[in-house]
């Protein structure tokens, strides 16, 4: 976090409308290609190759540098301040290698774990979600039932009282896991996306005909996700459509 506000402050004074050529000046084609204006070379093979991840051309690129090229350079600016920069940047390009690299170690790690093969076998779930999933569910046999775990997750409906009134409202608790109840509103967002997942897609459609706003449903929808994902870890057999 450091480098990048190390990273910025030195940009705005060396190139502070680079911003507007690369809306995110972390991401990886920007800082491939801050890092040959300030070296002072050209667009080659080698850039494109680096930036292969980007999708872009090397035309798209070359236009990019020439619009870096072509903004006017700060008076103050020194070639001591190009150095840090370059160095930074250099620094961020080395952070996001080994970040990757441990990505994949990390992928590789999870495809061992049986339960990961099991959650992969729901459409909408791949790689990276059934690994966040088991990693934050843990042992399914440690919930008895599936409310158990809806609860863990925080998407069981919070309940209010008044006197001898008691009544729930549409809002859930959220006292579980965050980056448990994200995998789930993002599996339910694969799921339903081109009927993916037709069994749950089915139910969102169910449940927006009957009125309920969107962000309602697809708590139930996540809620009724999670039911099958502890019936499939539970019974430790893949998913069936």
């Amino acid at each position: 976090m450091q480098t990048k506000l190390n990273a910025r402050a030195l940009l705005d004074q060396v190139c502070p409308a680079f911003e507007s050529v690369f809306r995110d000046m972390y991401a990886k084609t920007a800082l491939h290609v801050l890092r040959y204006v300030l070296l002072e070379e050209n667009v080659t093979e080698e850039v494109i190759r680096e930036t292969a991840g980007s999708s872009h051309g090397k035309a798209w690129i070359q236009e990019k540098v020439e619009r870096v090229h072509a903004m006017p350079v700060p008076e103050k600016q020194s070639a001591a301040q190009r150095t840090a920069l370059l160095c930074m940047v250099e620094i961020l390009l080395a952070q996001q290698e080994q970040l990757r690299h441990l990505e994949i170690k990390i992928e590789e790690a999870a495809m061992e774990i049986s339960e990961v093969g099991l959650l992969r076998s729901i459409p909408g779930i791949g790689d990276k979600l059934a690994a966040t999933l088991i990693a934050e569910i843990g042992d399914a046999s440690q919930f008895e039932n599936p409310k158990q775990l809806v609860a863990y997750a925080g998407l069981d409906p919070s309940v209010y009282s008044s006197g001898q009134f008691v009544a729930s409202s549409m809002r859930i608790t959220k006292r579980g896991s965050k980056r448990l109840r994200r995998a789930l509103y993002l599996a339910v967002q694969c799921g339903i996306r081109r009927s993916t997942n037709e069994r749950l897609k089915a139910y969102y459609d169910k449940k927006r005909q009957e009125g309920k706003p969107y962000k309602v449903t697809v708590i139930a929808c996540a809620n009724k996700l999670l039911h099958h994902i502890y019936a499939i870890l539970k019974k430790g057999q893949p998913f069936q459509a």
